[in-house]
Formats: structure tokens, C-alpha cells, sequence
């Protein structure tokens, strides 16, 4: 079975998460996923494009950042792995 998840929710958990992780810490998106959708990949496998699309808002909003490789990204450009934080003013 798999979840659907309202961006409302997803936003909400993944602030949650960023701010209980604290300054100079990171979070996994899969991090986000797996809290909404369980363990099991078929859970939170589908969430993933989703939760990439709710970041990218969030960091034009100034409200999470995106690191790869540690350094902030590009929101409309960037691939690969990436981690999420809190923004350092927050």
C-alpha cells in the first residue's frame, strides 16, 4: 500500500524534522519519507519527487536549506544526493 501525503504534510513534517535536528545539522529526505510513509520502500519510495518539490519551495521560501556536498544549492538546479537543514537565521 502506498501514501499519498498532502503537501501540507509534507511541509509541516519536514519543518518539524529540520527544526528537532537543530543548527549545523542535516536531515536525509528519505528521513522525511520514511516518517510519513513507514519503513517499507513501497511506502515512502513514492513520496521522494514530492518531497524534492516541497524542499525546493521551502528553500525559495527561505524556510529549510538544501546542501550537497555540504554547500547550498541551486533550487532550480541541482542532481543527485542532498540533505536538508535549517537556514542559519532560523
Amino acid at each position: 500500500m502506498t501514501k499519498t501525503a498532502t503537501a501540507e504534510e509534507l511541509e509541516t513534517t519536514m519543518l518539524e524534522l529540520v527544526a528537532a535536528r537543530g543548527a549545523g545539522k542535516t536531515i536525509s529526505p528519505t528521513d522525511v519519507a520514511r516518517a510519513i510513509g513507514g519503513d517499507r520502500p513501497e511506502g515512502w519510495g513514492p513520496l521522494m519527487q514530492p518531497i524534492r518539490q516541497t524542499a525546493v519551495r521551502l528553500m525559495k521560501q527561505g524556510r529549510v536549506v538544501i546542501l550537497r556536498k555540504g554547500r547550498p544549492v541551486d533550487p532550480d538546479d541541482f542532481k543527485g544526493v542532498y540533505r536538508l537543514t535549517v537556514p542559519e537565521s532560523a
